[in-house]
Parts: structure tokens; sequence; C-alpha cells
């Protein structure tokens, strides 16, 4: 113990040991009693659930943690939030948060009262009642560390933009070898003190995982100080055993911190100094089930992997194990925690916050209520002229970029952009005329030509998709508002990541006091049919099977084939809430189809006819033609426009989707046409070619239910090329122009005869376009440069 170090006199010390071990006392009784709460009678097996669950081993260290950041919130009033990265943590964050009075002003039933604690811990871990994550219905939670690596990203994005603001964050030694965490550290070199939060890591080092030990426990002080400050951090360890001397170190740790914290907030902002400082963190190096059962049936369990779930197991059967716990359970002393009706006594009750102030109740941690609708510019204002017939190209998401440079210069304070290193890829550039790159390292002179690097940027670069995506959501979850853009390919980095977020959303909506939050929006781009450089790695559309995994109350699919429509889509994306807004569109050049008015209404129906494009009108179909994508509109088109060269009498009905979610039933999901609308565009008897961005397979999925289905033939990718052409790689998975017409021919019963020659002739230019792909290693330019003309 430091001869410096600011200790706390004997009452406020013998106060929050008290406090502390009421934690203890409701974490472990969370996990086995659903009656009894306060031991007044002994403890007996009718008193244990069934099936005791949760997890014990984390909870200790965490509540420790809680309740001294508590101290600090009181000492120095301090804007703050608490985030638990340990996965299965709920019951080391629910007991200071029950404590402190912010679950039972919630869930009335859950008072501060006898049959208050009992309803606490019956219903923790048990159907209808708390997950043993800290889940949506944990009061003051941002975070589920059900699945872990994402707690420092998550808390970085709580940080930016909030300058009082402090985020702690608990970080699992578990949670510490995943390779998202691992990325996370980095996160100091992109958080400026002058207008953003601080995030105040706590690295939890209780030594062991499910069954095994933890790398970061296992190697020595020095080495673990070494890494931590090679990551640009300035680590205070608290190590030990003893409750005592351990609450004293913590206490300075972390007077230590924030006098560092707010040190380096006062140095940027009152001389504009915008060097990256280094950081404070704290490691705590605690015994895994601190306080619990030092060992069972001969086997040690605290400080090793027994203690990380349910210490003790099945009490209820084993009347050794029995006694075991009610011995654990009044080592307690609950009756010196509270009174004879369950209440905290006063003197424990006055150590935690109060309003707001409590973690538990900061409106960070319910983003909706600081939310605030964006400033947005009028998307028309950004339209490009629709040239289907003229041939000119642009690019689909060059207007875009247009767009969020003003929607970043109108929400200065609550709007980012990020992606990893794509930005001007993915043809966005256009927003660093309004906002740089955040920077915070060092830099170089050749950083100034074309870097757009700066302390004060807006756009959120870093190669690693996982703390972009945890970035994104912890910004969101606290009231601001976020784009990201990355390759089609790589955005499968952040499946679980999508998962995860979902599935928070979608129990969001279902937790009464939680207030809507900014929809997730993404953009997919440098897509699947556009990789004649970078080949088989880079092709893969399979996102968006994972998408329509999830609830259809959170998650939403576009496919605008051109700048106007995605724009559209884009406008409407960022006004919404609660969703997770898929948009995949090609970056490169393409015919432009809409006018700006006619992209509106398409996307607003979200999929329609092309009369343009159709041959149709007042009779009826002997096709429809059907598409999904940029890339397959075109080649469609270019289908339509072969078939009514070559068949002039022929009937198509040429339909474009933009809302994938449309071709699903209204019971499936809110954006699903009815069976009737369905019928009415895509008839119940008539062959339907439907060519589509992604697998196949998916388009059959959403409509197996529709009457016409066994009439629905969907062409898509096939896992099929590698550095090829556009037009070779579309013919090699037979979305291409001929392969749709050859088909159509084949499936329209008045063309399967006479057709013959013409799918011969198509059947030749086909393989003519491949011979010179192979020779001159572009696309034949008069397939190539094809534009419409009916």
């Amino acid at each position: 113990m430091s001869k410096h170090m600011v200790l706390m006199d004997e009452h406020e010390l013998k106060c929050i040991n008290r406090y502390w071990s009421a934690c203890n006392y409701l974490a472990a009784g969370m996990i086995y009693l659903q009656e009894n709460p306060l031991l007044k009678k002994p403890l007996e097996a009718c008193h244990i659930k069934q099936r005791p669950l949760g997890h014990w081993g984390s909870s200790p260290g965490l509540s420790f943690t809680y309740i001294h950041i508590n101290r600090m919130i009181k000492k120095y009033d301090l804007n703050a939030i608490f985030i638990a990265g340990p996965g299965h943590g709920a019951p080391g964050v629910l007991a200071p948060v029950y404590l402190e009075g912010t679950c039972s002003e919630i869930y009335p039933d859950k008072a501060q009262t006898e049959l208050g604690m009992r309803n606490l811990f019956k219903d923790f871990s048990f159907p209808g009642g708390f997950g043993s994550h800290c889940t949506p219905e944990l009061p003051g939670s941002i975070h589920e560390g059900g699945e872990l690596g994402y707690s420092l990203s998550h808390a970085f994005g709580a940080a930016f933009d909030h300058p009082d603001l402090l985020v702690a964050v608990m970080v699992g030694d578990g949670e510490a070898e995943t390779g998202p965490l691992a990325t996370a550290w980095h996160s100091n070199k992109f958080l400026n003190p002058i207008r953003d939060g601080a995030v105040l890591p706590v690295l939890h080092l209780n030594g062991y995982k499910i069954n095994n030990p933890t790398v970061l426990a296992r190697i020595s002080h020095q080495e673990l100080e070494e890494l931590l400050k090679g990551y640009g951090w300035t680590p205070i360890f608290v190590e030990g055993n003893d409750p005592e001397r351990m609450h004293q170190e913590m206490a300075q740790a972390l007077e230590t911190s924030i006098k560092s914290i707010k040190d380096i907030q006062q140095n940027a902002r009152t001389k504009n100094d915008t060097s990256r400082p280094r950081w404070p963190m704290i490691v705590l190096r605690s015994p895994k089930g601190w306080t619990g059962p030092k060992t069972v049936d001969g086997h040690q369990v605290e400080n090793s992997w027994r203690a990380h779930q349910v210490p003790i197991s099945k009490p209820a059967e084993n009347p050794e194990h029995l006694a075991q716990l009610e011995s654990w359970l009044r080592s307690y002393q609950p009756e010196s925690l509270f009174d004879a009706e369950g209440r905290l006594l006063p003197e424990l009750a006055e150590l935690a916050p109060r309003g707001t102030s409590r973690m538990s109740a900061n409106p960070h941690a319910n983003g909706g209520l600081l939310r605030q609708p964006l400033a947005l510019p009028d998307y028309r204002q950004y339209a490009v002229m629709a040239s289907r017939a003229e041939g000119a190209l642009h690019s689909n998401t060059q207007p875009l970029g247009c767009m969020l440079r003003d929607v970043l210069s109108a929400n200065p304070n609550n709007f980012r952009v990020f992606g990893p290193d794509e930005t001007s890829s993915n043809k966005l550039q256009d927003v660093y005329t309004a906002s740089k790159k955040t920077w915070l390292a060092d830099r170089l002179p050749e950083d100034d030509d074309g870097g757009e690097l700066a302390a004060d940027g807006k756009v959120m670069e870093y190669l690693s998709e996982h703390t972009l995506e945890g970035w994104l959501e912890g910004y969101l979850l606290t009231g601001r508002h976020g784009f990201l853009s990355t390759y089609e390919s790589f955005v499968h980095v952040i499946d679980s990541m999508f998962n995860q977020h979902a599935k928070w959303l979608d129990m969001s909506k279902k937790v009464s006091w939680r207030v809507p939050v900014s929809s997730l929006n993404l953009l997919i781009t440098s897509t699947v049919w556009r990789q004649d450089h970078n080949g088989f790695t880079h092709q893969d559309p399979g996102f968006l099977d994972l998408v329509v995994n999830k609830s259809p109350e959170i998650t939403r699919i576009y496919l605008p084939p051109d700048a106007n429509c995605l724009l559209s889509v884009a406008d409407h994306c960022l006004r919404s809430t609660d969703y997770i807004n898929v948009i995949v569109c090609d970056k490169q050049k393409h015919l432009q189809y809409l006018d700006i008015e006619s992209a509106t209404i398409h996307c607003t129906k979200g999929l329609g006819i092309w009369d343009w494009a159709s041959s149709d009108a007042g009779s009826e179909p002997d096709l429809i033609m059907a598409c999904a994508g940029d890339i397959p509109t075109k080649e469609a088109l270019a289908a339509t426009q072969l078939l009514m060269h070559h068949f002039p009498a022929l009937k198509i009905r040429f339909i474009n989707v933009v809302d994938l979610y449309k071709l699903t039933p209204d019971s499936e999901h809110p954006h699903g046409l009815s069976d009737k609308e369905f019928d009415r565009l895509f008839t119940t008897d008539k062959p339907i070619l439907f060519n589509f961005h992604g697998y196949p397979y998916l388009i059959h999925r959403l409509t197996y239910r529709r009457a016409n289905h066994a009439n629905l033939h969907v062409r898509g990718y096939r896992e099929k090329g590698s550095i090829n052409t556009p037009l070779e790689l579309a013919i090699q998975n037979k979305i291409d122009r001929f392969s749709l017409a050859i088909e159509a021919i084949y499936r329209i019963p008045g063309l399967r005869n006479i057709g013959a020659h013409v799918q011969e002739e198509l059947l030749n230019r086909q393989l003519a376009c491949c011979e010179y792909a192979y020779e001159h290693g572009v696309d034949m330019p008069e397939e190539d440069e094809w534009q419409w003309q009916k």
C-alpha cells in the first residue's frame, strides 16, 4: 500500500464493505433462492430453486467496481454509466442496481421489501424474469455480455460526442482473449479529449474462464503492464484478496484515474491540445468467486474455475451442500444489512447516488431519452439525371456521399460516418469536405497530402469491422445517429455482432421503459458482381441470408437499382428508429433508370412495375421478368430488350424490387405484400424469372407460400467465378442477359418450340463475350455499353 494513499476513514471503509456484502448476498441469493430471502428461517430444500442458474465467479468483482465508481460519482458529481463485459455477469450488476432503487422504480414487484427481494431472487434466470447477462431489461445497461468481445468498443461509442460522460467498462479476462476486444484497445487513438467523454476500462483478472485459466492472468505483472502500455494506456494495478486492503487500493486507483481524466480534459479544453493523451485504466486482480465457498467436496472453489457458475451444486438434493450454502449466505450477515422489512439500512443506502446520477438511471443508458432527430437536407437536391436511353453512367454511391457530407455539417455533435478504410473506395469521399477522419495517433508530413486526418474528424476509419460496429452500436444506444459502409464480402466479419444488436433491439421493443434509438444503417457495397480485380474471395452476397433470420420487427433490406433510389432509401433509413437497415448498392458507375420523383414513388412502394420496360399494358403477360439489385436489374432489362426484339408480340411485365421484404407475406413481415397484392403483380399462373443479387435460395425462402411459387425461377450468385469481367462473371452464374432470355424462351409455352434459332444465336453471342473477355481483359464494348432501347 502506497504511503501516499488517501485512505477512507474507518467508518466509510466499514460501510462500503457492508454495502459490498449486501451486493454479494443478493447475487448469491439470485442464483439459489426462491423463498426465505432474508434467511429469517433455517434454510430448507423448498427454499431453493429447482434449477439454480447463474454465474457467480465474476459477480463479486463487478459489484466491487460498481460501488466504488458510485463513490466517485457522489464525491465528484460525475456523469457516468457502467458497461459489464464479463459474460453472465448480471448478478454483480443487478445487485447494486437493486440497492440503489432503480430496479424497484421500474419494476414495482421488485420493491425494497422482503417480498420484493423474494421476487428479485425468484425471477433471476427464470422464465419471464431477468437473464443472466446484462440484458435490455436491466436498467442502466447498453451492453449484453453474452457474446464476449464488444464491451470496450461499445464504451468508446458511448463516449464519442458526450464530453461530460464517463464510461466505466469492466473487461473480463476471458473476454480479453477475443479478437474484437484486442483491437478495441486501440480506440484510445480516436477519443478526442476536447469534444468526447472518457472511457475508464477496468480489466478484471480473476484468473479463469469456464474451466481454463485466462492468458492475461497467467503472464507476469511486467509483461502485462508492458502490453497495456504498448496499447497506449497507463495501467493502475489493484491486486489481492483482503477486502479491507482492496477497498482502500480501489478507492485510491479511482481517485488517481479520475484526477488524471479531469487533468487531461482540462488541459485539452483550455489549451486546445489535441495531442493523444495516455488515458488511465485499472487492472483489478481478485479471486474468482471472491467471498464465496473456499472448497466444496474437497475441491478448491474460490480462486479456481469451479467458482465460474454455480459453486455449490444441487443443494436441494444434498444436505451437506444445503448446509454449506446456508453457511455461505449467512456469512454476509444479512440481518446487519437489511431491516426486518427487507430495506437496506439507511447508513448503507446513503452510499448510492440519487436520481439520474445513478448509473442505472442515467439517460445515456436509455439513449432514446436523449435522441434528437437529424437535421436532414432534402435528398432530392443530390439527384442525378436518369439516363437509361442516353447511356450516361454515374456512380450510385457518390451522390449519397454528398448527402452524408451535408448531414455531417448540419449535425456536428450527433452524427458520424463509419467505415474500415474504405470511405473513398466506396465513393463517399465528399464527406471529407465536411469532416476529416478522426486520428489522434502520430502524423507524418505526407499525411497532409490527401490523408484527410484530423483530431476533430467525424469520419471514423479503422481496419477492424468489429471495432467500428461496436463504436456505432454504442453511439446509437446513447442517443446519437450514424452510418456505416463496408465491402460486401467482409461484412460477414460482423455477422455475430449484427445478430447480437438485432436481438438487443428486439428485446428492447418489449421493454416498455426503453425509448426507441436511431436505427443502425449499414451500406454494403463493393458488391459481388464487380470484383474483376479482387476475385473469388470478394464474392459473397450471403449476409442477406443472415439478416432474414432475425426478427421481422427489426430488420429491413433494400436493394436500390440506381443512385436516385439509393438517395430515397438513405433518407428513409436516417429518419427511422429501432431497425437495422441493410442497403446493398454497388459503388461503380451504372446506368441511371429513374428520375428522383419516380425513384421516390418506387421506393415508397418498395417494388413495382416499370411500365417503360414492360409490354403487357392492357393484356395478360406471357412472362414476368423481375429483379432485385443493380447489376441484376441491368441484365434483366437487357434480356427483356432481347426478347422484345426477337418476339415483338411477346407480353412482358417488368418488376423491380427495392424492399426485399415485400416478397414475403404480410403475416410474416410488416413490409410484406398481401397475397392479393402479390398475385396482382406476379399473377397466379405465369412464369416468373427473378434475377437476384444474392444467393437464389433466399427468394424461394421468402416466397415459398405464394400461389405462383411453382412458376418462380430464380437466378442469383452460385459460387462461380474468380478474376472475371462483370459480364463474364454474370454469365458464369447465369444471371446475364443471354441466359435469362434463353431461359424465358424455354419457360414460355408459345416460344418453346419456335425459339430454338434465337436461343442458338443468344448462346453464340454469350460464348463470344466470354472469348473476348479472356483475350482482351474487358467486356465486349457493344455489350458493356448497352443502354435501354425499347
